[in-house]
C-alpha cells in the first residue's frame, strides 16, 4: 500500500495519476467522501487513489463520455 501513516486514521499517499502527496482518512472524515461522483478504485492494477484535482478531472471526463449525444 502507497502512503506513510502519519496516525491510526490518515495516510500520506501520493497521486496514481500526477504523483501529489494528499491526505487520505480511510477511517472518515476523508475529502473524497464528499465528492458528488464515484469512480471505482483502483483505477489501474496496483493503483491507489487519486488527489483532489485528478479525481475531479478523472469524473467531469467519464461524466462526459456518458452524457447521451
Amino acid at each position: 500500500m502507497d502512503g506513510t501513516v502519519t496516525n491510526g486514521a490518515e495516510r500520506q499517499p501520493t497521486c496514481a495519476r500526477c504523483g501529489a502527496g494528499f491526505s487520505c482518512k480511510p477511517a472518515g472524515g476523508c475529502w473524497c467522501a464528499e465528492e458528488a461522483y464515484r469512480l471505482p478504485m483502483p483505477l489501474d492494477a496496483g493503483a491507489e487513489c487519486l488527489c483532489p484535482a485528478c479525481l475531479r478531472r478523472a469524473a467531469a471526463l467519464s461524466a462526459a463520455q456518458n452524457t447521451p449525444r
